[in-house]
């Protein structure tokens, strides 16, 4: 059997950062099993679902380094879920109900205040056909209902219904069904929503686990008992914990999580985002990994935490800060090209330390460019007027720095910051940065003369 695991987006929006987990939690699942990855937009939403949503999740997977073995939409599958509707009907477990939105909050109120469970009374079970036939001449169009295998009509039972599994993150679950409405599958309008769908789709694919968020964890149940009901065997399921805010609350669209786009124009390392996503939450401490094999060994499902896993955006600098630190110059030649700089291996080697990102190199390649003098403070125009008179005649190479300190040292005494300092500042116009010893060389006599007073 082979591994083979979905990512379900919904394309009604740009992917997040909590959106990122699962998807990558699936793929690092299928890499170190040897699995397949299917990605799956589930778009039976008519009214939110774009196609240019669809291709922005499928930019943003290939931008993390999530290449699916298999894409497909629900909406191109309608057939095949109204084959399935139809079994259910016939197997007398799909019924229709007839009842409004505000009808069944009021049933809800009132079984609150008399202490009971707010769920469906199965009420519909009882019509007659002639009070169907009533309810649809009012221009009432059913909803349909999966009839759950738990109470025998009656809601209010004291035997339980327990349904179990074995989950991969959290160890042995039970779900007592009785405690739980007979979910909607199917809307007054005919559309579906997200359970059958979704259930037909992963027997379709042979998807054997289904790694999602803890969310999802009540909803196993009954897809477990609709899976039954269709004669399926269910896949393995894996509930992770989700990703929050600092202060705890949830990722969503709608609150404005960070976008996977909004981190990638940021500069961010698709790797950096990866390992923060993924090892949050988990025992395995937060470090970056190099590439998603390497990611893959360091993280399994059952090493994911019971609590949430907090995510702080600030940590993203200094984790692809060191990834950065460590990139040869082959990984980011098209991009510094793209950046204008053309520095080459020598250039990058020498500033890589000191970029969190990989854009920040075009600060330093404009100190190493830029012809124009630079402020410099009046008590320190001699010394670096005397420090031009002493540079060394060119080529230049990584001793030239050493070369001409030492002179000027031995001239003017100075030692220390004293000696260092205005030298920097007048050739780079900052405090810090690279190694002068290697950056010097890069700047040249030329631009070193024009900055220096």
């Amino acid at each position: 059997m082979t591994v083979t695991v979905r990512f379900a987006p919904s394309p009604t929006g740009f992917l997040h950062i909590g959106n990122a987990r699962p998807a990558l939690m699936n793929w690092l699942f299928a890499l170190r099993e040897g699995g397949r990855f299917v990605l799956r937009y589930d778009d039976t939403d008519r009214d939110r679902s774009t196609a240019e949503f669809a291709d922005a999740i499928g930019e943003d997977l290939a931008w993390l380094g999530i290449r699916p073995h298999e894409s497909f939409r629900q909406s191109e599958r309608i057939a095949q879920y109204d084959a399935a509707a139809e079994k259910l009907r016939a197997a007398g477990l799909l019924y229709p109900c007839y009842e409004t939105a505000e009808e069944l909050e009021r049933r809800r109120g009132r079984a609150r205040a008399l202490g009971r469970p707010p769920i469906y009374d199965r009420a519909a079970l009882k019509l007659t056909d002639a009070e169907r036939s009533a309810l649809e001449a009012e221009g009432r169009q059913p909803h349909w209902r999966f009839l759950l295998p738990n109470h025998d009509g009656d809601p209010f039972v004291t035997r339980r219904a327990d349904v179990s599994w074995s989950d991969l993150c959290r160890g042995e679950q039970t779900i007592d069904l009785a405690s739980l409405s007979d979910p909607v599958l199917i809307r007054a309008d005919g559309s579906y929503l997200y359970t059958l769908p979704s259930i037909v789709d992963d027997i379709a694919s042979g998807i054997t686990h289904v790694i999602r968020g803890e969310d999802h964890v009540a909803n196993t149940a009954v897809q477990l008992a609709i899976f039954k009901a269709l004669d399926a065997a269910p896949p393995v399921f894996a509930h992770h914990n989700l990703l929050t805010t600092v202060s705890g609350e949830g990722l969503s669209k709608r609150k404005g999580a960070l976008s996977l786009r909004s981190l990638r124009e940021a500069g961010f390392e698709p790797m950096a985002v990866a390992s923060l996503a993924v090892l949050s939450g988990t025992s395995h401490s937060i470090e970056p990994a190099d590439t998603m094999a390497a990611l893959a060994e360091m993280v399994s499902l059952a090493d994911v935490s019971r609590s949430a896993a907090k995510f702080n955006p600030e940590d993203l600098r200094p984790l692809n800060a060191r990834l950065v630190h460590r990139l040869p110059f082959d990984a980011v030649a098209d991009r510094l090209q793209a950046l204008g700089i053309a520095g080459g291996a020598g250039f990058w080697e020498a500033v890589r330390e000191n970029c969190e990102t990989v854009g920040d190199a075009a600060r330093w390649w404009r100190a190493v460019n830029d012809p124009q003098p630079l402020p410099v403070a009046p008590e320190d125009a001699g010394y670096l007027a005397r420090a031009a008179e002493l540079l060394p005649k060119e080529p230049w190479d990584d001793t030239t720095w050493g070369a001409w300190t030492g002179a000027l040292k031995a001239e003017t005494g100075r030692k220390g910051k004293g000696l260092f300092l205005p030298l920097r500042k007048a050739l780079t116009g900052e405090a810090h940065g690279p190694d002068m010893k290697a950056l010097l060389p890069l700047i040249g006599r030329r631009n070193s003369v024009a900055r220096l007073p």
